[in-house]
């Protein structure tokens, strides 16, 4: 049987909008490609040092203005993710203009999340992301069929407390550097890189840990094993904590980019 298709108007940033059609169905196949994306507002821009990428982020012009209000994210909010390859140098670095940001490249990919009344509810409560539904777009702006949109699910579901939007900061406008920088010292940790230097801190019982993020890209520091617990997620210029209160060996990594791995040691 085919699939029941609707058809709904989200304004991306014009009183016209742009026609985006949706399956009744679960799944990414409710989303099709906001073809009028970068009509809406480009809330962040992110150098990402792991995997040499400059990446946009766009929402829909009622989302930002609802979630600056102190509103919740409304029915039709459209977030998009446009993913470039940096331009490298002859080393393989990459290259940067004159504020030190990463240049544009070729384009790489979209993701698209995007929520609507109802949606969610043939999943499971340890998948379902509220009522957002995820789809994948090469640069072609085809969907991908190879993405697994599970991924999404599951890298979106700790964030249930900021309606799974990891950027949501970024989309209220909070400025960088709204944290002051912590001074050198014991129990301080910069993450700069996408790298956590030190990347082993030494810290007494009791102790709180400080995280500064000098990256253009949200962090979060994520302590993995039997203790497990989440900080804050820390903008660029940002700073987040965490205190433990016994001693032992903590292994963490980001809880954003999993790649970046640290390691505290809590001594008596």
């Amino acid at each position: 049987m085919k699939n029941v298709r609707l058809v709904a108007a989200v304004v991306l940033g014009s009183a016209s909008g742009a026609l985006i059609g949706y399956s009744a169905l679960a799944g990414g196949d409710k989303v099709v490609f906001p073809e009028n994306f970068d009509k809406g507002t480009l809330y962040a821009t992110v150098d990402r040092y792991d995997n040499k990428q400059y990446r946009e982020l766009y929402a829909t012009p009622a989302a930002v203005d609802a979630v600056r209000k102190g509103q919740p994210i409304p029915s039709g909010t459209v977030l998009m993710l446009v993913q470039y390859k940096a331009q490298l140098d002859a080393a393989g670095e990459p290259l940067k203009d004159a504020n030190g940001r990463f240049q544009k490249g070729d384009l790489v990919a979209y993701t698209v999340m995007e929520k609507r009344d109802g949606w969610g509810t043939e999943y499971k409560d340890d998948i379902r992301n509220g009522e957002w539904e995820y789809q994948a777009f090469g640069p072609d702006r085809k969907v991908n069929d190879k993405a697994n949109l599970t991924t999404c699910f599951t890298c979106h579901k700790p964030h249930a407390g900021q309606d799974f939007v990891i950027s949501l900061a970024g989309l209220k406008g909070t400025p960088e550097g709204a944290m002051a920088k912590p001074a050198p010292g014991p129990g301080v940790v910069s993450i700069s890189d996408f790298k956590f230097g030190p990347e082993t801190v030494v810290v007494s019982k009791g102790q709180t840990i400080t995280w500064h993020n000098a990256d253009s890209s949200p962090h979060q520091v994520t302590i993995t094993g039997p203790k497990a617990q989440r900080s804050s997620i820390a903008l660029k210029g940002q700073t987040t904590q965490i205190t433990l209160a016994d001693a032992g060996t903590y292994d963490y990594i980001c809880g954003l980019h999993p790649a970046m791995k640290g390691k505290i040691e809590v001594r008596e």
